[in-house]
């Protein structure tokens, strides 16, 4: 009842990592279809394999996008790897459109053979790129939250990141952070005044990320200072002038 098409590429999303029941739902087709169709001997389509895994490991081709994405999987993103499952998410607030095709954008550019997909939900779209090989690309992958583990680059990392910092703080500014208006008041001539000034936040539990994030602002001139909530110092501040010109012209506001 379907052709060898639909067969073919019910069977490469299996090969990506997909499950069974995604692929089923998507291209509605019975499980017990996708079932037979794997039990037979014809190999499946592979994805071919990423840069990480030839015998002599290389860097991504395209740094620029890496870098974004690495910042983007560092707050907001995660892994799922299982022997049927495998895929990079990275969760996006729907009221931001532009932000959602740039993380699409950049899976794609980072590894243009897996398929990739958005799930909403309520107040949130999830971009998804189906493959095993994600871990290979983003080792700090592991058990259990970021913020609880250990993270930090490999050199290879490292060297794309001081290569392109400003894709790195975009990824991260458009995960965890925002720019907002503050205000407060003067005296002016006797009489108190409203000022508003723009400012830019980074908020991540992860000492290790905030590291990462403030060491490379500190690499391109950017100012910053930790504001601490109770005890806790999640949150990285950019308030003077000339960083926020310069963090506006390489980052700029969500959209």
């Amino acid at each position: 009842m379907y052709d060898m098409g639909t067969r073919k590429r019910a069977l490469a999303l299996i090969a990506q990592g997909r499950s069974l029941n995604s692929v089923s739902k998507e291209m509605r087709i019975s499980r017990h279809a996708i079932t037979c169709w794997l039990s037979r001997p014809e190999p499946l389509l592979r994805t071919p394999p990423c840069v990480r895994c030839q015998e002599t490991p290389d860097i991504p081709e395209n740094r620029e996008a890496y870098s974004y994405l690495l910042g983007l999987y560092l707050g907001d993103g995660y892994i799922i790897s299982k022997p049927r499952q495998h895929y990079l998410m990275v969760s996006c607030t729907a009221s931001w459109p532009g932000l959602v095709d740039a993380a699409e954008e950049a899976m794609r550019r980072v590894l243009p053979g897996p398929s990739v997909t958005r799930n909403q939900r309520a107040g949130c779209i999830d971009v998804k790129s189906f493959t095993r090989h994600w871990p290979c690309l983003f080792p700090q992958h592991g058990p259990g939250k970021k913020h609880e583990r250990r993270v930090s680059l490999e050199p290879w990392q490292q060297g794309i990141v001081e290569t392109h910092p400003w894709e790195f703080i975009r990824g991260l500014i458009h995960s965890d952070g925002c720019r907002i208006t503050n205000w407060t008041t003067r005296l002016v001539g006797g009489e108190r005044k409203r000022y508003e000034y723009p400012r830019y936040f980074f908020t991540n539990k992860s000492d290790d990320i905030r590291g990462l994030f403030t060491r490379t602002l500190t690499t391109v001139g950017v100012e910053w200072t930790t504001l601490a909530r109770g005890c806790d110092p999640f949150n990285i501040s950019i308030a003077r002038k000339s960083s926020v010109a310069l963090m506006d012209a390489h980052v700029g506001p969500k959209y």
